[in-house]
């Protein structure tokens, strides 16, 4: 019986543990490719199909914070840049850098603005946040349209990978009028 009892010892050891990620009370600052939360307090948190059904349903704005890749550094002045196309979830609006911790007051205009604009002024319409798997953006600014006053705020983490991966639908998104140059 002892060596029974230490044999579960040594596989419990083994075995990691598998606590969940807590919410932050503010917005994650940082690391922004990483395991997120199950939760968003005062959110509906869906998968992939019920994701779907709401898209099929229609009714619910989806909004895609993917951030903007940022123009080489090194890349020699007058060098032609082209950023890679997003593909993404029909009919989403993409809002690109929307989702940081901190972002610059001109983008904070522009997202509350866009929000106001694809939900036609109803705080009450369902908006679908996402990003793409294991991303803090889509949490952050799910937490951020929560501020601006949105009730039904619903989070999608497995964002446009878990949606993909269901082999759904995809288009290619260009980012909502009057996107910021600043971040």
């Amino acid at each position: 019986m002892r060596r029974g009892a230490a044999a579960l010892a040594l596989v419990a050891l083994a075995l990691p543990v598998m606590a969940g990620v807590p919410e932050p009370s503010g917005y994650r600052m940082d690391d922004y490719r990483a395991p997120v939360p199950e939760t968003l307090e005062g959110a509906r948190v869906v998968g992939p199909e019920e994701a779907h059904a709401l898209w099929a349903a229609g009714g619910a704005v989806f909004v895609d914070v993917l951030p903007r890749a940022p123009r080489p550094a090194n890349l020699p002045e007058g060098a032609f840049w082209r950023d890679r196309p997003r593909l993404s979830i029909p009919g989403a609006v993409w809002f690109p850098n929307a989702g940081y911790g901190a972002i610059a007051p001109v983008t904070e205009i522009w997202f509350r603005d866009g929000l106001r604009v694809a939900t036609g002024g109803d705080r009450t319409r369902p908006l679908v946040f996402f990003c793409l798997d294991d991303c803090w953006m889509s949490w952050n600014a799910a937490k951020r349209a929560q501020s601006y006053g949105h009730s039904k705020v619903i989070w999608f983490p497995e964002g446009s990978d878990g949606w993909s991966f269901m082999d759904y639908p995809v288009e290619e998104l260009t980012a909502a009028p009057g996107e910021p140059v600043t971040q």
